[in-house]
């Protein structure tokens, strides 16, 4: 079944360095909790472009790790990007990064959606119910305290 994640938040800062900070593969690792045991496998190039394709490892329970290959469809410089899952834990997973000025000029708007599907039918739903959406639910809330530690209101 299609599920759906939206997050949104205003980080402070200069939005020119958060779109930096954002089309940074690299940055990945600071944004996920270590439970999760993320790791990107090989080299990535210091910016993301349309095309990339990324090769993690991520662990989908404790002790036990699957590669998770994405590949950036779209980059619109300064405003989103879009990640896809090309081979993976979930059956579908498309997620939109946009960025958007706030009114002041002063912080960016963020917001996730994503788009998934854990597959495995009946039996997914249920641990999507049971399990997996807390899952994701944790690693966004992660992810937000970290990024306002990085792009702290009054600070620029």
């Amino acid at each position: 079944m299609i599920q759906r994640l939206h997050r949104e938040q205003v980080l402070a800062g200069d939005p020119a360095a958060i779109w930096d900070f954002f089309a940074t593969p690299r940055n990945l690792d600071a944004l996920t909790p270590p439970n999760v045991s993320f790791k990107i496998v090989g080299e990535v190039p210091a910016r993301m472009y349309a095309g990339q394709v990324i090769e993690y490892r991520i662990g989908i329970l404790p002790g036990v790790t699957t590669r998770w290959l994405t590949e950036i469809t779209q980059v619109r410089e300064g405003t989103l990007f879009i990640d896809e899952q090309r081979i993976g834990p979930y059956r579908l997973w498309h997620h939109e990064h946009e960025f958007a000025p706030t009114a002041d000029g002063r912080g960016v708007r963020m917001t996730d959606r994503v788009t998934y599907d854990v597959g495995w039918g009946p039996l997914g739903d249920l641990l999507h119910a049971g399990w997996i959406r807390r899952q994701l639910a944790a690693i966004f809330d992660y992810r937000a305290r970290k990024v306002a530690e990085l792009f702290p209101a009054g600070g620029s």
